[in-house]
Parts: structure tokens; sequence; C-alpha cells
């Protein structure tokens, strides 16, 4: 079998990804992030700038990584200051990291503009700090910054930069499309040269920038070029436009022969199966849905609606499907709408454990509701959850948890008692438990959220049930125009078993709207919960 050569994966969620904008990460989320992709297995995980702010500083008090290596950044020493004398390089070399990843400028132009310093000077903060790296027994490495363009402008001395840091002892030497506009064609053509010059490729290190869309192509690029190392984010996150999204870059080294047969990235394919789930716990991090449509990891990237193509993907799933979805820890979604034949629907029901057969009456029963329903506006592949109720209802098969006898919202805009004026909403909810009516009232923001706490107040014996059960996305759709619009709600909701499902309503009225997606999202809880208990007893 022939050799394959190791690519290096270094993430820099923790340091670039941070300077997202409305993204800052406290030293809590620093570590819990850090402890995600230790686990998952990348090379090194570069988690900031220690001295330059008192949060990098607390995380860098110790070592957050056992598996991974743990990565300082910051700059090269300031001209004319020795290297023992500089504030910024002790605090490197003191932090509890492996390696200390220096930036430096590669482009004579921000040399004597940003730091106002001669080309000589520059070259020898990176060869003294590189030193000094080595000698204090960090792997040492140099992100040449905006390396692309000032090769463009000046190319003997951006490659000057490069070699500075070679020769000095840098494990790697990583070239930076700080400005994220070079393009693919560019990249190859440039690292080639950077490589025949004099620098191996098991040295030099990529770093893209997303600002044309692609970040991840231009990284591959270097790789087909001879880079070893590629840095990147969780999901993309960073500057601007974002960095190269290692969450794609991942998946297409180690599943796309082109690739996979040349090489190898230190991950074991039962990791590569748990990069969804790593993908989707940073989202939740943030405090964010998950994008639907991002590469192998998305809701919607292993999934088909129309009727043909459904069709085909249950005899042969490769004919719409590039990569097997389990190899990402995906599944393969054939969604249900009104352009979806019978095979849609038998093959959804059946991955949720319905068996229906393909004459059962109830089928076609079902499969004209969901036809007439979304003519009115329900739409069932962005709402699972919605449309397993509606099936298991049309077959008869969910039972009557609780009965809501009637709810009223009111909105009412006052002063308080400190002369403030203030919106308050309130929301009084009926419901019947096992023939025990119960009152519930509730203040929230907003009317949608104070009938949700209301409605989960009191049910009975099913409270203890939706105790870890939480609303995490709202979404507001109108259907027509006018007064008499038609509203369409999705909820997002989410438990402790770290489950997502998602729910609709539609009505002319948007609070009713959002009480029958809320009721589908209750129900489908405590269904799911008596599904999951029923097999835990089967085991």
């Amino acid at each position: 079998m022939s050799h394959k050569e190791r690519i290096y994966l270094f993430d820099t969620t923790l340091r670039d990804g941070q300077q997202t904008p409305g993204i800052d990460f406290s030293v809590e989320d620093k570590i819990a992030i850090a402890r995600l992709l230790d686990e998952f297995g990348v090379d090194y995980v570069e988690g900031g700038y220690p001295g330059a702010n008192p949060t990098d500083t607390a995380f860098f008090a110790e070592k957050r990584t056992t598996r991974s290596a743990f990565v300082a950044f910051g700059m090269t020493k300031r001209a004319g200051v020795s290297a023992s004398n500089d504030p910024g390089l002790a605090a490197l070399v003191a932090s509890a990291s492996d390696a200390i990843c220096f930036v430096a400028k590669g482009w004579d132009y921000h040399v004597r503009v940003a730091l106002g310093c001669s080309n000589e000077e520059n070259l020898d903060s990176i060869r003294t700090s590189v030193e000094a790296a080595v000698a204090a027994g960090k792997e040492a490495m140099l992100d040449c910054e905006h390396f692309f363009d000032g090769f463009k402008a000046n190319p003997d001395y951006a490659l000057a930069c490069a070699k500075t840091a070679h020769d000095a002892g840098a494990r790697w030497v990583v070239l930076c499309d700080t400005n994220g506009g070079t393009q693919p064609s560019e990249i190859r053509a440039i690292v080639e040269k950077v490589i025949a010059s004099g620098i191996p490729g098991e040295r030099l290190g990529i770093h893209a920038h997303d600002d044309t869309g692609q970040a991840v192509a231009n990284s591959l690029a270097a790789i087909e070029a001879g880079v070893r190392q590629v840095q990147g984010t969780l999901n993309g996150i960073g500057e601007r436009c974002g960095n190269a999204n290692l969450v794609s870059i991942i998946p297409t080294l180690m599943l796309k022969e082109a690739y996979a047969a040349r090489f190898e990235t230190g991950l074991s394919s039962d990791a590569l199966a748990d990069i969804s789930r790593l993908s989707h716990a940073f989202d939740e991090l943030l405090n964010r849905a998950p994008e639907p449509q991002a590469p192998y990891v998305g809701a919607s990237a292993f999934a088909t609606k129309a009727g043909i193509h459904a069709s085909a993907l249950l005899k042969e799933p490769q004919t719409y499907e590039h990569v097997p979805p389990e190899a990402v820890g995906n599944r393969r979604r054939v969604m249900v709408s009104d352009q979806g034949g019978k095979s849609n629907f038998i093959a959804e029901l059946k991955r949720r454990g319905i068996e229906v057969a393909k004459d059962d009456p109830r089928l076609d029963t079902l499969i004209s509701l969901v036809k007439e329903r979304e003519a009115t506006g329900y739409a069932y592949e962005g709402a699972d959850a919605s449309f397993e109720l509606l099936a298991r209802r049309t077959l008869g098969r969910v039972p009557d948890f609780f009965k809501v006898d009637s709810f009223r919202c009111m909105v009412e805009r006052r002063f308080d008692a400190n002369g403030q004026l203030k919106t308050v909403s309130e929301a009084i909810v009926r419901v019947t438990v096992d023939g025990e009516e119960k009152l519930s009232v509730a203040e929230g923001h907003g009317p949608v959220n104070a009938l949700d706490i209301a409605l989960r107040k009191d049910l009975g014996k099913y409270q203890a049930e939706i105790g870890d059960m939480t609303l995490v996305d709202f979404k507001v759709r109108i259907l027509n125009g006018g007064t008499e619009a038609i509203t369409r709600v999705l909820i997002e909701s989410h438990d402790g078993t770290g489950a997502r499902w998602w729910t609709v309503g539609v009505s002319d009225n948007i609070i009713d709207a959002s009480f029958q997606a809320l009721m589908d999202s209750i129900v489908y809880k405590l269904m799911k919960n008596r599904e999951m208990a029923g097999l835990a007893a089967a085991e």
C-alpha cells in the first residue's frame, strides 16, 4: 500500500473565530470549545492571545487540551526592542502552551505603513522571536500575514519572511490570505513557487478567509500544491465573511477519493462520524440555530423533496448522495410535501418506525391531508415533528395527553410605579388533565412567550416530563399580503437529551398559529418520551 501524506488540522475558532461580529467568548466558553475540539482530535487548538486581554490571559494560565497541541498566538517582538525585553513575547513564552504561533507582516507595504519599521527590522523580529520560542521548548510557527498579496507585490520580500522563519527553526510557516481575495489558481501557483524556493511543503500551512466564498477551495488548492497544515474554524466563523470551514474541509479530505487516496488526517472514521454533533454542539454554545444547508452536517444536506428523486434515492442512495450521510453523522431525509409521491411518505413513515402498507387507505388519507394543508400554508419539510404527529393521528396512534379548553392573551401598555412606560403580556390557559381542570396564568416577553409559559406551567402528571424542554427558535412568515394575511409559525425545540424538533402552525391569527406549534411541540415530546421508555423496557 502506498504511503499517505499527513495533513495536520489547525483550529483557530478561539482566536480568529472570536473576531466574528457578535461573538465574544468567556473563559468558560473557551474551555468548553477547547474540550470539544480536543475530544474530536484536531492536531492544534489555537486558544487566543495571552497578554492581550484578561480572558485570554486567564485561559492560558493552564493547559486546556490533552490530545491536541495547545497554541498561543501573538506578535513577533517589536522593532527596536530585544527579544528578552519584549513584554508581549514574554507573555507568550510564559503561557501554558505547547506551541506559539507568531504573526508577522509578509507584505513590505504593510511593514512600512502598519509597523513603520524597515524590511530588515521586520525580518530580525521574525528570526529572534522564532528562536526565543524554540529556546523555551515551544513548537514555533509563523503566520505570514497578507502573504499572497505581498507575494504578488514583492515576491522576493514575501519569500524572505517565510524563509527567515523556516531557517530560524519554525515547525510551520503558514501562508495567509488575510484579505480573502486570492483565487484558487493563484494560491496553487504561489504555493508551488514557495516550495520551489526551498521551503518544503511539510513545513507549510494555509490560512484562508472566505471573502469570495472560496476559503475551502483555496485551502484544498494549497494542499494539492503541497502544504501539509490547514487552518480553519468550526462552521467557518471569523471576521468579515469568515474563515475556511474545517467542518467542510475535514470530510472532503477523508471521503473524497482525490484526497483520501493521497492523504490522511489523523482522525478515525469514528471521529468523522461525530462531526455533525460537533458542528451542532458548537452552534448550541453560540445560541444559534444550525445552518440547515451546511455541507455534510446540515439538516438539509441529504434531504430530497421531489417525488422522482425520492423514488430513485430509496432504491439506490448514491443516485442523489455524494457521500453516505452516516459517514459524517448525518441522516437521509426524504421530505414530505405536495411534490412528494407515495414512496416519499412510506419511506418517511418507515424511518420513524411507522409501518404502513402501500394499499392502506389511511395512507391515501394522510397524503391528501398533507397536500390540502400545504395548500393553506403548512410546510412539513421544515416541521418534521408536526408531520409525524399528523401521520400518527391519521393512523390513530397519538394518546390524548391533555385537552386545552381555552386560552386568552392580553397585551397592555401602561406606566409602572416608577413612571416608566412598559408593555406587559399576560396569558391565561385552561387545561384538562385526567378529568381535572387546571388554570394557569403567566406573564412573558410578548404574548407567545406568555402563552408558552402558561401552557407549560401545570400539566399535572406530565409536568416533570417537560421540565428539560426549551423553545430555541421562533420564526414567523406572512404568506400573503393585506390585513387578512395568513401567518405561518415555525418553532424549534430541544430537550436535555440533545434532541431537536420542529413544529408548525398556520392561521390568520399569529397567536393561534403560535399556539398550534407550541401544542405540537409539547405533545411530540410526551410521545417521544413514551417511545424511549418502551425501547428501554424492551432492552
